[in-house]
């Protein structure tokens, strides 16, 4: 995108707040510098600019569905944060990023109300991440971590909901950054099932605790 397109977009507070937090964490993890607040802006508002020339214009009553993604992008501060807090670096590894079936599944933004979904899939306002990993990882949880699986379907709380809140936020304030790295490079070389092995991966070192807490 070019400067004067971007400079005409603006950060939602959801996004100000976001970058607040990012910035922080990376000052913390001594990957930042003063000042890297307007590069991760400018970041979030290219890669808001070009997501947008690949979004279907839908008339719906949803209000996911109203405007611009709804929350904030975790994964392009992850890259950010990976760069270093280099700008250029992170919107170049994110252009190309973008080509991979992969992106689909780890930039969540990627493919909100993308033109290479069915306009049926859109309009329901439900996240392939949704109805593909979560649903996957509810299956695999099933059968091989059945006494987890049997605690939260009596608890009333579905597993693939903690789980989208983890895939959505990159495993953000759940894993060490070490590991959050772990889990974005495993998924890009080894591919998007990872995600839901990672999921399960997680229960499975839960599952004493989880146990314990069911009983209680």
């Amino acid at each position: 995108a070019t400067d004067a397109d971007v400079k005409n977009e603006s950060l939602s507070s959801v996004q100000q707040l976001g970058v607040e937090m990012t910035v922080r964490y990376g000052k913390y993890l001594n990957l930042l510098k003063e000042h890297a607040e307007n590069g991760l802006c400018f970041v979030l508002m290219n890669c808001e600019k070009f997501l947008k020339q690949q979004q279907r214009t839908v008339v719906s009553s949803l209000c996911c569905l109203q405007e611009r993604y709804a929350g904030y992008d975790w994964f392009a501060s992850c890259v950010f944060l990976i760069m270093s807090g280099d700008g250029e670096r992170t919107l170049t590894f994110l252009q190309r990023f973008s080509c991979l079936l992969v992106s689909a599944f780890l930039w969540l933004p990627r493919l909100h109300a993308s033109m290479h979904l069915p306009i049926t899939t859109v309009e329901s306002g439900i996240h392939p991440v949704y109805f593909c990993s979560a649903h996957h990882i509810e299956m695999l949880l099933k059968a091989e971590l059945p006494l987890v699986f049997s605690a939260f379907h009596m608890s009333g709380f579905a597993p693939s909901q903690i789980c989208l809140q983890w895939i959505t936020q990159c495993f953000w304030n759940y894993m060490d950054w070490s590991e959050i790295c772990h889990y974005i490079a495993i998924c890009i070389f080894l591919g998007p099932d990872y995600q839901i092995y990672m999921c399960i991966s997680v229960f499975r070192h839960l599952q004493q605790d989880i146990l314990k807490h069911t009983e209680a």
